[in-house]
């Protein structure tokens, strides 16, 4: 059996999670000086979340006609992700329209997600047993100020980030430049990530892949510790 020598995390659904739509709504509506009752902030919350508003949080029930080009590349620019998901907010009409920008806003920032329980403790482990790791997600903004306000930055040798590369999982040309970070071969690298589709494609260079259950953080308290039993 091949020694893994590195391991590629994914973010979203896999390292951390993200808030709830409701308190993502009820944070983005106390930024934005906006007031809403809880009934008001129960019902809005639900309606964006069917309308797939939330980054990390569930895909649109029904994709607008107008955003339908831009969904499948919505990772690949920063500007694309912002415009899409702005966009899918504004299928739900909102009291101020600040606060659509407020909500998009709010998703980026550290308050926003949530550790999973383990992931300190893998992370840390695998620094500390001299296996190289990169965050590669699918993604439109940085999220490195997310995972260094978390305390997990510091476990982290390189990110790869589909944003900045104009490239989305799972093009193996991605999964290419993640081994590349770490200076390993593909045979030598695991990719941890919730998307057998996406983060499984790394299994096209030659990379193995474990794949982690998309769940609420109190749901799954060690959900990341069998990456430990896979690497050497």
């Amino acid at each position: 059996m091949t020694t893994i020598k590195g391991v590629l995390f994914d973010f979203s659904g896999t390292l951390l999670r993200i808030e709830s739509a409701e308190s993502w709504l009820r944070a983005s509506s106390a930024a934005s000086r906006t007031p809403l009752d809880e009934a008001e902030i129960l019902r809005l919350a639900a309606a964006l979340e069917r309308a797939g508003a939330l980054p990390g949080g569930p895909a649109p029930e029904e994709l607008p006609t107008e955003l339908a080009d831009l969904w499948p590349i919505r990772d690949s620019d920063a500007t694309h992700h912002r415009e899409l998901y702005t966009g899918l907010a504004r299928q739900v009409p909102l009291p101020r329209p600040e606060l659509y920008d407020a909500l998009y806003d709010r998703h980026k920032t550290a308050d926003a997600w949530a550790p999973y329980p383990d992931a300190a403790e893998v992370l840390a482990e695998l620094h500390r047993r001299g296996i190289r790791t990169a965050v590669l997600s699918n993604i439109g903004w940085d999220l490195r100020p997310v995972l260094r306000a978390h305390g997990l930055a510091r476990y982290v040798d390189s990110f790869v980030l589909s944003y900045e590369h104009g490239m989305q999982k799972p093009d193996p040309r991605l999964f290419g430049l993640a081994c590349d970070s770490l200076q390993l071969p593909p045979a030598h690298v695991l990719m941890v990530g919730d998307s057998r589709t996406a983060d499984g494609g790394a299994t096209q260079i030659g990379c193995g892949f474990m794949q982690v259950d998309h769940l609420p953080v109190h749901q799954r308290p060690d959900g990341l510790r069998p990456v430990l039993d896979l690497v050497g």
